[in-house]
């Protein structure tokens, strides 16, 4: 009796959609294609290719095994040994002097970059230096002018002789009022003695 086989249907496929031509008329419009492309399933990886190695030549054998002796004859296929081994050779020394080449190029670049660095780092600092002596410069006069504001506010409230000077809003010192009371004394002292001084009447006879 035969075991019966168990079957699996497959769903059906998904219909594509049809596409309509285009042709990308410049480099611009290739771009804006393949990135509609990609975006259309943004789940979908998207293979980036690796960087190819630079070519190099390839080592020398370790063991050469078709050495010939100074006796042996040269046959009719030594001409074409010879003629590979010659030009590998050559690719080998171009290629060391490209790398050379290019090793003294970079050298020559990093020591511009550190010229450049250097020379970008002092006229920075000449201009740091610049921009700080006229900012001391400006406080210096924003300093003179709130002095020169303060002393023309400050007024003389003393009588002529006293060496203290005092603001408006400040009361009047100790000595200044004495000054102030003795020179008062004084001039009323020099009214009463003009008031009490006798008349002289002259009497002929």
């Amino acid at each position: 009796m035969a075991s019966p086989v168990a079957t699996s249907v497959r769903p059906p496929r998904p219909k594509k959609e049809p596409q309509t031509l285009v042709i990308p008329k410049n480099a611009a419009e290739e771009q804006k294609l393949k990135l509609e492309r990609l975006m259309k399933n943004p789940d979908k990886a998207v293979p980036i290719p690796e960087k190819m190695n630079e070519w190099a030549p390839r080592p020398p054998p370790e063991f050469v095994r078709d050495v010939m002796g100074s006796s042996a004859g040269a046959g009719s296929g030594e001409f074409h040994v010879y003629r590979h081994l010659r030009r590998r050779e050559y690719q080998r020394q171009d290629y060391m002097d490209a790398v050379a080449e290019k090793q003294k190029l970079d050298a020559e670049f990093q020591k511009r970059l550190e010229k450049n660095k250097i020379a970008a780092e002092e006229q920075t600092a000449k201009r740091r230096k610049k921009r700080q002596k006229l900012k001391e410069k400006k406080l210096l006069a924003k300093k003179m002018k709130l002095e020169q504001k303060k002393q023309k506010e400050v007024v003389s409230l003393c009588s002529p002789g006293c060496p203290g000077t005092h603001s408006v809003d400040q009361a009047e010192p100790r000595q200044c009022q004495e000054q102030r009371a003795s020179s008062s004394s004084e001039e009323e002292s020099g009214t009463e003695e003009e008031e009490e001084e006798p008349s002289v009447v002259v009497t002929g006879r």
